[in-house]
């Protein structure tokens, strides 16, 4: 039987508000960067949106931006602090949230076409 191979995917999600979703005060949603391991991007994505349901936050939106070997491929260029927490997703077989940036009233696309 094959063992599919776990990876590590860079996802972005945006959440909306919630009740006890610990986001700052004023704040209408955030931005998460996560790393979140699986055999594909959608089980990541799965995996992401579930974890982050249960700390009572609400999903809305997933950017997927690949594995590390993907981004690399792109011309990413990715610090030792991110390939590290990449490299605890996927020994923890877990989600790491890496970054939070809370969103607020006015935030939305500063640059917009009108």
């Amino acid at each position: 039987m094959n063992k599919r191979v776990q990876q590590v995917y860079t996802l972005l999600v945006e959440v909306g508000r919630s009740k006890d979703d610990g986001l700052p005060k004023g704040a209408t949603g955030a931005a998460l960067m996560c790393y979140a391991s699986g055999v594909d991007e959608a089980e990541a994505v799965r995996e992401t949106v579930a974890i982050l349901k249960q700390a009572d936050l609400s999903p809305l939106d997933v950017s997927g931006y690949g594995t590390l070997d993907e981004r690399l491929a792109e011309g990413h260029d990715i610090p030792d602090e991110e390939r590290a927490l990449m490299q605890r997703a996927l020994d923890e077989n877990s989600v790491i949230v890496a970054q939070m940036t809370p969103f607020y009233e006015g935030d939305e696309n500063d640059d917009a076409d009108d």
